[in-house]
């Protein structure tokens, strides 16, 4: 559960086979095989294999439900080496369609240094503004590189 006095979340994966933790697989396992969320650590363990390696730059938002498991983390877009051009409205679309009130954005940065751009804090200001006017919480926005990742939300890049 989020406790948004504390600015934290976390992920728990239960007991999922290690070639269910594929993100594509996340979609159709079962209830009880979905990792729920309580920490950006545990967002980036389940990515980091797929997407450090990325020779693109490639945006995932994981979808919620209420009580923090992962429904479905679709990829939104695929840029270049270093740059990926996001609208709003691409990133939203599958949360209301599925109906859920919370999402993280996670993106990778090709160079292999996770360290967020003046561009990604913008991005995730507008993203955050828009979930607002939605209704769709934008719990955090997190960067993987080649040999680890940065959260924005824990920075306090971009996030009040």
């Amino acid at each position: 559960m989020i406790d948004s006095t504390q600015n934290e979340y976390h992920i728990t994966i239960h007991d999922m086979p290690k070639g269910e933790r594929h993100s594509e697989r996340l979609m159709i396992a079962s209830p009880s095989q979905r990792p729920k969320i309580t920490c950006p650590t545990d967002v980036a363990n389940l990515l980091m294999f797929e997407m450090r390696q990325l020779e693109q730059e490639h945006l995932k938002v994981f979808l919620l439900d209420t009580k923090n498991f992962v429904i479905a983390s679709p990829t939104i877009c695929i840029g270049n080496v270093n740059s990926s051009i996001i609208r709003p409205a691409e990133v939203f679309r599958e949360a209301i369609r599925e109906n859920r009130t919370s999402l993280i954005v996670v993106h990778n940065h090709p160079s292999g240094d996770p360290t967020p751009s003046e561009e990604d804090v913008h991005v995730t200001q507008r993203l955050i503004e828009a979930g607002q006017l939605l209704g769709i919480d934008v719990l955090d926005h997190i960067v993987i590189g080649q040999q680890g990742y940065v959260s924005l939300k824990e920075k306090g890049l971009g996030f009040s």
